[in-house]
């Protein structure tokens, strides 16, 4: 509850709380009284709208748990303009989501605490990201220096240890307070690539920007406001004008990522800037979750390195194993088809000989990208060893399964290997197609299986694709 004598922006509004039949309004609203200079309506939602006519709206909030859908034309009416949400005092977590399925776009609990509805009508109030944020930050200030805000933020961000759920857990957490409605993490890739690990309600054109600037604070570790994406450092991006903020993402000493807010499709009048009370705030609420997403990343890392070949990216033979015996189970409990293909480079070692290890080396990494481009991204491709690749095709019969080993045979064939070192060379393959249940009654047959029909073409003059004989 904010203590007495302190305001919501824009004094002297109303503020219109439609409430069900059996609800506790009193408990729902109580927070709100200790407010001073700002007027508290409250009504029934069978009585909503056949009252007189409110002047001054600064927000409307519905109850939205009683499942009772408000009649839009008049309850935009009543509005005029002002932010209208939805709000129950239910504490299950689908509250928020039926919610936004009535047709609110934001949603709080009841009791209804001060600075989140501040925060709705800051974010919804006239005015560019820099006229919102002048008005939000007296409240954002105290808010998020409460212990609550604290604990929240380390709870969302400790539920999960993979990289992608953390930068949500951010997101969700920076929409809920922060007076901007589109917000994104922006961090390193496995590759060390500034990419887009998570955002929400980023309008399509404005990834590439977002990165960008997203990368510019973590190189700089300052967080920074731009008045136009567009035109941010001079650089001009293909896409919608949008002002933004971004802050560094920070732990260890290191700047690990950037949480970038946007304004789209507004560019702002002046450079949206943060107080010295707020970014202190953010930089204290913001450090558990910086830890916890370089702490997820880290060990997704290492994950990735115990499963890729080092060379090619690709997965390796360990991980191979695991996947096929997985994928072999779920085919025998489901009845679906698992095929498999061996794919061995004609005439590799001719190839090391006549343009060096080192050419052999990066023939490899494009021979391994050639076969990624010819599956579909639920495939597995492997490297099992030396020049010779594997691909796990579930859900795959032995008909497709050898289409894809044809189309694998045909584009390395055709590719120009080596061409940014100015040579011209050509590889060929030979393939080999094992399929479960069809063709291989164990998943332990099917790595054999593929191998000596793989042999078979070899022995026939290579440059083709065998199908694996039946196994009884």
């Amino acid at each position: 509850m904010a203590r007495r004598g302190h305001t919501l922006p824009h004094s002297n509004l109303t503020l219109v709380v439609i409430h069900g039949p059996t609800a506790d309004v009193r408990s729902h609203v109580a927070p709100l009284r200790s407010l001073k200079r700002y007027r508290l309506v409250c009504r029934a939602q069978s009585e909503a709208f056949s009252e007189r006519a409110i002047r001054r709206v600064g927000a409307v909030l519905w109850e939205s748990s009683t499942g009772l859908r408000p009649n839009w034309r008049l309850l935009r009416a009543l509005a005029g303009g002002a932010p209208i949400v939805g709000y129950s005092a239910d504490l299950e977590t689908g509250a928020s989501e039926r919610s936004r399925n009535m047709g609110f776009l934001s949603h709080l609990a009841a009791p209804l605490n001060p600075v989140d509805v501040a925060h709705q009508i800051a974010v919804s109030t006239p005015g560019d990201m820099a006229t919102r944020w002048q008005r939000a930050c007296a409240p954002l200030t105290e808010y998020l220096g409460q212990v609550a805000v604290f604990s929240e933020m380390t709870r969302r961000v400790g539920a999960s240890l993979a990289p992608g759920p953390v930068a949500e857990a951010i997101v969700d957490r920076a929409a809920a307070w922060l007076p901007a409605p589109s917000w994104s993490v922006v961090a390193t890739d496995l590759v060390g690539a500034p990419a887009l690990l998570a955002s929400t309600q980023l309008p399509r054109g404005l990834e590439r920007p977002v990165i960008s600037f997203g990368a510019k604070v973590t190189r700089t570790g300052r967080g920074v406001g731009t008045r136009d994406l567009a035109g941010d450092d001079g650089r001009e991006f293909a896409g919608p004008s949008a002002a933004a903020i971004a802050m560094p993402l920070q732990c260890r000493g290191l700047t690990i990522g950037a949480v970038v807010g946007v304004d789209a499709c507004i560019a702002s009048s002046r450079v949206p800037e943060l107080p010295d009370s707020v970014r202190n705030a953010l930089s204290l609420l913001f450090e558990p979750a910086a830890l916890a997403l370089d702490n997820a990343s880290r060990m997704q890392r290492t994950q990735t390195l115990t499963v890729t070949d080092d060379l090619t990216q690709l997965f390796n033979s360990r991980y191979l194993s695991e996947v096929l015996h997985r994928e072999g189970r779920r085919s025998v409990r489901t009845r679906r088809p698992l095929s498999l293909l061996f794919i061995d480079l004609d005439g590799f070692k001719e190839f090391n000989n006549t343009y060096g290890h080192q050419c052999g080396s990066r023939a490899l990494v494009e021979a391994g990208a050639v076969i990624r481009n010819c599956v579909r991204a639920t495939d597995v491709v492997a490297r099992f060893g030396g020049d010779e690749f594997s691909v796990v095709l579930p859900d795959t019969g032995s008909g497709r399964a050898m289409a894809v080993a044809d189309r694998v045979r045909t584009r390395l064939a055709s590719h120009r290997f080596l061409a940014s070192e100015g040579f011209n060379c050509r590889l060929t393959a030979s393939a080999g197609v094992a399929t479960l249940p069809e063709l291989v009654p164990t998943v332990d047959r099917l790595l054999q299986a593929a191998d000596d029909a793989m042999y078979r073409v070899k022995a026939q003059g290579k440059d083709g694709i065998q199908l694996a004989d039946a196994v009884a």
